[in-house]
């Protein structure tokens, strides 16, 4: 589960239209992985108050997911299991981070549980989204974008759309969570 935060949800400083839309169905694929006893990972934008993507440190972003802040908890409605595995991403004043991987340490937490598998589904679809599940990719996972439960920012009207075809291209494939819990409990949709 990719950024599902305030900050990225209507209402927040730097809110995805419609991004609280991708909870019920994160949550159906969370509540699936529970009924299996499988690891669930959220990753979260934890950044310093002086973090480098900040416009009044030159990047492009106003503040946002600060650490410690109501903008960086997760959206109220979203299950987050208390045996999940939360990743901090961008919790360093001068390293961007979009995907999960980037200087966190999940690879590692993957490789240990021999996960070679990974459904990925949250905000946004044309960054951290699509940046976690290329370098997923890269490491080698088989890789499954919950396409019904992302929603990009689309800066320029298309990038979710683009976003979503490079990861296709990457090998991932697209999905919906419909289709991962009929997967998951062995039956067909």
């Amino acid at each position: 589960m990719v950024d599902v935060q305030v900050d990225f949800c209507p209402g927040g400083a730097l809110a995805v239209k419609n991004g609280n839309e991708v909870v019920p169905g994160l949550n159906r694929v969370i509540e699936a992985f529970e009924r299996r006893s499988l690891p669930i990972f959220f990753t979260r934008d934890w950044h310093p108050a002086n973090h480098i993507s900040f416009r009044n440190r030159g990047g492009i972003w106003p503040p946002h997911c600060v650490q410690g802040t109501s903008g960086a908890e997760f959206h109220s409605n979203l299950l987050v299991p208390s045996n999940a595995g939360i990743i901090n991403k961008g919790d360093k004043p001068s390293m961007e981070a979009y995907s999960g991987f980037q200087g966190t340490g999940l690879e590692k937490r993957l490789k240990k549980l021999g996960i070679d598998k990974v459904f990925v589904g949250g905000l946004a679809t044309d960054y951290c989204v699509k940046e976690t599940s290329l370098d997923a990719r890269r490491t080698g996972l088989v890789v499954e974008v919950l396409k019904d439960c992302v929603m990009p920012v689309d800066i320029k009207l298309g990038d979710g759309a683009r976003a979503l075809a490079e990861m296709k291209r990457a090998g991932a494939k697209l999905t919906t969570s419909s289709a991962v819990i009929h997967q998951l409990a062995g039956t067909q949709p």
